[in-house]
């Protein structure tokens, strides 16, 4: 791999975690968290930032999982897709899909926050005032309690960054607001530095060029049962 060849694709709460480990030499593109609320959208602007690359790229590394199905069909006719073989963004943020497995196991009814989601994307705090500004707060409380109520803990991922204190103070404002179990578990870049610096074994797709990423690349080994991993609004982040 060159880095000078290689370029990432990156949800925007993803590359805040890859910008420190990326190499000088390697280029990037940051793609906006709201197309996760589309899936489809997002596969469209994928698509189209891999078709752009053109023939000056031999790797583009995606800074995605799964994704609610946004990276099935995708194909780069002149480079090697990468893709880590995650559901989505928290097993990145955790190290591995075991790890987010074994939280999922510990507490299915958990909702995550980063440093990056609390900068870049609406959290459910977000949400409750949007619903109150047109509803009334009344009518916002019953919402989110119903949006809520097979959920008893936030979880606080600490990704490693030096200026975390006013994050966790949000992140535990967030769970006393909506009555959530506060906790602080600590993360990992392991599968970010393997994405940018292989070796991209079983923890990764990799599709060749001309091959299209299909659902069966991601089922081995099997996917961990997140079923309760998804509020309403936020199924992109967590499919």
């Amino acid at each position: 791999m060159h880095p000078d060849r290689t370029r990432v694709l990156a949800c925007a709460t993803v590359l805040e975690e890859i910008l420190p480990l990326l190499p000088e030499a390697m280029g990037y593109q940051k793609l906006d968290f709201g197309l996760h609320l589309r899936p489809q959208n997002l596969k469209r602007v994928l698509q189209e930032a891999i078709d752009a690359a053109g023939q000056d790229t031999d790797t583009i590394l995606l800074g995605y999982g799964l994704c609610s199905m946004a990276v099935v069909g995708l194909k780069a006719n002149h480079c090697t897709l990468v893709v880590p073989k995650v559901d989505d963004c928290i097993a990145l943020f955790l190290g591995s899909r075991d790890a987010y497995a074994a939280q999922a196991k510990k507490e299915p009814g958990t909702y995550y926050l980063t440093k990056g989601w609390i900068e870049v994307s609406d959290t459910l705090l977000d949400e409750y005032e949007k619903i109150a500004q047109r509803l009334g707060e009344a009518k916002a409380d019953r919402v989110m309690g119903l949006m809520l109520k097979n959920y008893t803990r936030l979880v606080y991922i600490d990704t490693g960054h030096q200026d975390q204190k006013k994050y966790q103070d949000y992140a535990r404002t967030v769970a006393e607001k909506f009555h959530l179990r506060y906790e602080e578990i600590e993360g990992s870049n392991r599968l970010i530095k393997k994405l940018l610096l292989g070796p991209w074994d079983h923890d990764f797709v990799v599709a060749a060029p001309g091959q299209t990423i299909t659902y069966a690349d991601f089922q081995t080994p099997p996917v961990a049962d997140n079923s309760f991993s998804a509020l309403p609004s936020y199924t992109s982040r967590f499919p």
